[in-house]
C-alpha cells in the first residue's frame, strides 16, 4: 500500500524536482555574477547594489540583464513542466491533489479537464461576452451625464497624481531622518507595487462583484502578456531618467505606430488610409516637441539615444501586450477584470522572482524605512495605477473606446501642462507646434474613426430594405 502511495506521487516529486534544481542552479549563477561585479566573493553586498555601483549612463542595460535573468526562475521551471506533463500524461490521471489542480488551471484553465467541454465553454463564454457587450442601455440622459463625468473625473484624478508621482519618485531626491538627500534607483520594485496591488484590487472586485462568465482561459496565457507588460512599465520607468515627463507622454501618443504595426504582423490587420496618415502626423508632432524641448542638463549624445531606445522598447513591448489581449479577449470571452487580475498574477510573480535574486527587495524596504515620503508617494501611486486601470474597463465598457480615448487625450495634455509647470520643463515654440499636431491628429482618428462606423450603420440599416 505504501509502495502504490509512493508510485502515485512520484510525479509530483518529480515536478517538485524541476522547481528546487532550476532556482538552484539559477542561484549559483547569480552568486557567480556578484562575485565577477564585486572582485570578490562578498555575501553583504547585493546585486542590485553592483549594478547601480557601475557606469551610471549603461547601468540599465545591465540591469535589464539581470531583469530578465530573474524572469527566467519562473519560466525555466514552467517551461520543464509543461513538458513533463505533455509528455507524460499527468493531467489525465485520476489522482486529483493540489498541484494537480494548481498545473491543470495553468495549462488547460480548467479544474475539471475535459478537452471537449473546454472547447464547447470557451466558445459559449465568448458568445456570452459579445451578448453582454451588446445589451441596450436604459439609462436616462441625466443618468449618462452623471456617469460619464465620473469616469471622466476618475481617470483624470487617478492618472493625473500617477503621472507626477511617478516623475517624482524616479528623479526627485528625498530626505531621510538625518536630512540626508537620495534618489530611489530601482524602478522594478515600483513595477512590483502597482502589479501587486492592481491584482488584489482585480481579485477583491471579482469576490465583491461576481461575473456571469465563468473563466476557462489557460493561466500560463497571461504570462506572455504580463511579461510583455512589466518590460514595457520597466522601460517607462526607466526611460524618465533619461528624457522628462512630457517627452515620455507624447512618446505613448505615438505607440499608435507600433500597434498597428503589431497587429499587422500577429492578425493580419487591416487598417483605413486615414488611419496611416494620423499615424504619420502623430510622429511629426513628435519629432518637432523632442527638438523643441530638449533639456540642458541631458545633452549628452548617450543619454539621448538611451533614452529614445528605452522609450521604443516601451511602445514595442505595450503594443505587444495589447494585441495579445485583444486575441485572448476573442478566444477565451474572459471579461477585463479578468484579464487584469491574470495579468497582474504573473506580474506579480515575475517582479517578486527578480527582485527576490538580486536582493533588491532589501535594498527597497531599507530605503522604504530611511524616507518615509517615499513610501507614502509609492503607495498612493500603486493605488492610482490600479483604481487607474479599474476607470479604464469601466469607461470602455459603458461608453466605448472613442471617449475613452477623447477622455485620455484630454489627460495627456493636462499632463504635460502640469509636468511643465511644477517641475519648470521648457518648451519653444516648435514644440507647442508639435504637441498642437499630435493632439489634432489623435483628435481627427477620433473623429474619421466616428464617421466611419456611422456610415457602417447606416449601410446596414438600408441593406434589409434594398433586399426588400
Amino acid at each position: 500500500m505504501h509502495v502504490y502511495k509512493m508510485g502515485n506521487r512520484t510525479p509530483e516529486l518529480i515536478i517538485c524536482s524541476f522547481l528546487v534544481a532550476s532556482l538552484l542552479v539559477i542561484h549559483f549563477f547569480t552568486d557567480l555574477l556578484r562575485a565577477s561585479l564585486a572582485g570578490s566573493y562578498a555575501l553583504d553586498v547585493t546585486l542590485s547594489q553592483l549594478i547601480e555601483s557601475q557606469s551610471s549612463e549603461y547601468a540599465w542595460l545591465l540591469k535589464l540583464l539581470v531583469n530578465c535573468f530573474g524572469y527566467s526562475c519562473v519560466f525555466v521551471p514552467g517551461y520543464l513542466i509543461y513538458k513533463y506533463v505533455q509528455r507524460t500524461n499527468y493531467l489525465e490521471r485520476g489522482n486529483k491533489t493540489c498541484l494537480h489542480t494548481a498545473i491543470n488551471m495553468c495549462i488547460t484553465g480548467n479544474s475539471n479537464y475535459e478537452a471537449v467541454d473546454v472547447i464547447h465553454v470557451a466558445s459559449s463564454s465568448s458568445n456570452g461576452a459579445s451578448m453582454e457587450r451588446d445589451r441596450p442601455s436604459k439609462r436616462t440622459s441625466s443618468q449618462e451625464a452623471v456617469q460619464l463625468l465620473w469616469c471622466f473625473g476618475g481617470l483624470m484624478v487617478s492618472y493625473l497624481t500617477w503621472g507626477v508621482l511617478q516623475e517624482k519618485i524616479m528623479t526627485q531626491h528625498y530626505q531621510n531622518f538625518a536630512g540626508e538627500s537620495a534618489k530611489f534607483k530601482d524602478s522594478q520594485f515600483l513595477v512590483f507595487a502597482n502589479r501587486m496591488l492592481a491584482f488584489f484590487v482585480a481579485l477583491g472586485y471579482l469576490q465583491w462583484q461576481p461575473t456571469a462568465t465563468r473563466h476557462r482561459a489557460p493561466l500560463y496565457k497571461y504570462s506572455y502578456a504580463s511579461f510583455s507588460n512589466i518590460m514595457s512599465a520597466w522601460f517607462q520607468y526607466e526611460a524618465l531618467k533619461f528624457v522628462n515627463f512630457p517627452t515620455q507622454v507624447l512618446a505613448k501618443s505615438c505607440k499608435i505606430i507600433p500597434v498597428m504595426l503589431m497587429g499587422k504582423i500577429m492578425s493580419k490587420t487591416k487598417y483605413e488610409s486615414y488611419e496611416y496618415v494620423t499615424a504619420l502626423l502623430i510622429s511629426l508632432g513628435m519629432i518637432f516637441f523632442m527638438t523643441g524641448s530638449a533639456d540642458s542638463n541631458k545633452a549628452s549624445g548617450v543619454t539621448t539615444l538611451t533614452g529614445i531606445f528605452l522609450l521604443s522598447m516601451y511602445m514595442i513591448f505595450d503594443s505587444f501586450t495589447a494585441n495579445w489581449q485583444g486575441s485572448l479577449f476573442k478566444s477565451y470571452g474572459m471579461t477585463s477584470i479578468q484579464m487584469m487580475c491574470g495579468v497582474n498574477l504573473f506580474s506579480t510573480i515575475f517582479t517578486g522572482a527578480s527582485l527576490s535574486m538580486q536582493g533588491g527587495f532589501m535594498d527597497s524596504l531599507a530605503f522604504a524605512t530611511e524616507h518615509p515620503k517615499f513610501v507614502f508617494d509609492m503607495v498612493i501611486l500603486s493605488i492610482c495605477s490600479a483604481v487607474g486601470q479599474l476607470f479604464i474597463y469601466h469607461t470602455i465598457d459603458v461608453f466605448g473606446p472613442v471617449v475613452f480615448t477623447i477622455i485620455m487625450t484630454v489627460r495627456q495634455a493636462v499632463a504635460i501642462m502640469l509636468s511643465c509647470f511644477i517641475y519648470q520643463h521648457s518648451i519653444t515654440m516648435l514644440g507647442i507646434f508639435g504637441v498642437l499636431i499630435v493632439f489634432a491628429a489623435i483628435f481627427l482618428r477620433v473623429y474619421c474613426n466616428q464617421q466611419l462606423r456611422a456610415k457602417r450603420k447606416r449601410a446596414e440599416a438600408i441593406k434589409p430594405k434594398t433586399a426588400v
